[in-house]
Formats: structure tokens, sequence, C-alpha cells
């Protein structure tokens, strides 16, 4: 059964999952419907939130070649991989993926930390207040369980980029931390600047 987190709270994902190897990271988000005059409720124009992992060493991203996003899909360790991009955050379920094998990650990497920001969020003048139902899940990628999720349900008003959650070694498992952090940063080069010193 699916494990529902609270902010900051940490799940250990080895030892419920006896033998977990790869994980799939599913986001999900929806634009929120806002209100105009007499007419009825008018949407926003799209807003293209992306998914993006931050691999870290010790907490320090040590250059661009361990970020993976619409930029650059693969990790050059064959080991995390984006399923590619939304534009929209249209459809039910997940709307950006990234699947992640554990068991191969290279052991100079502690940390994969999980963001989502809005592209060009300051010229089109969008925040993740006009985002509803946020959220984060992990899934078993031997048999498609979910093993949790993570709903953001906080007024994220004003904040361009969200810190969803980080996947970590310690003891010897590995551990999934729902984080929930917004930030301002006005792009994604800004927000791994954030991680690093949050981390």
């Amino acid at each position: 059964m699916s494990i529902s987190l609270q902010k900051g709270q940490k799940v250990s994902l080895s030892k419920e999952n006896k033998g977990l190897s790869t994980v799939l990271v599913g986001l999900g988000w929806d634009e929120a419907m806002q209100k105009k005059g007499f007419f009825g409720f008018k949407q926003q124009a799209d807003i293209d939130c992306d998914a993006s992992a931050i691999l870290l060493r010790n907490g320090r991203l040590s250059g661009n070649g361990d970020l993976v996003y619409f930029g650059n899909l693969s990790h050059r360790s064959g080991t995390v991989q984006h399923m590619g991009d939304n534009l929209t955050g249209a459809g039910e379920g997940d709307d950006e993926q990234i699947l992640i094998d554990l068991a191969k990650m290279p052991p100079e990497y502690d940390k994969i930390v999980i963001v989502v920001n809005i592209y060009s969020a300051v010229q089109r003048k969008q925040h993740f207040g006009m985002i509803q139902n946020a959220f984060i899940r992990l899934v078993d990628g031997r048999n498609n369980k979910e093993m949790c999720r993570y709903n953001l349900t906080e007024d994220y008003s004003g904040m361009t980029a969200m810190i969803f959650g980080e996947i970590y070694r310690h003891n010897g498992e590995w551990k999934f931390g729902a984080i929930g952090q917004g930030t301002t940063d006005p792009s994604l080069g800004d927000l791994c600047i954030t991680c690093t010193k949050r981390f």
C-alpha cells in the first residue's frame, strides 16, 4: 500500500521494498482556474513546468553533466533518465517522469534532488500559486506499485520553483524525503545553486 507523506517526512525505500532497483519518479500538477469578472472562470495561459533531477556528490553539484532535465534527458552514467517534457500539465496522472536506477547508481552520488521550475516564469508573470494538485510519487519499477506519494497542499503564491523531494543514501539504504520548499529562483541554474546551498 502506498504511503502518504507529509512535508518533512522521510521514508526508507530499501527496507519497505526488498530488492528495489529501479524507481520511477512521477510528478504532476494542474493549472488553477482563475475567476474573470461575471463571465465565469477563465484559465490562465499555459504554464510550462519542467521537472529535473540534480545529482549531488557530498551535497554538491559537480557540473552541468549531473543535471538531468528537458535539455539533457539522460545522465552519462545511464542511471537517471528524463522521460520527456510536458509543456502544459494537461491530462490525468503524471505530467513528467524520471526513471532512476538506484542499483547501478555510481557510489560517489549520495543524493538526487527532484525539482520543478516554471519555464520563463518571470517573463510570463507566472508562479506556483497558479498551480494546484501538485504531487510527487515514487513507483517500484519491478511491478509498477506506488510506494509513496507526497501531495503539496500549501499556498506557493509568488514561488517560481519548487524542491519537491530528495532520494538519498543513508547507512547503506535508499530513503526519500518530502521537502515541498518553494523558491523564487527565476531559472533552473539559479535553482541548482539554491539546492547546493540547502544540502
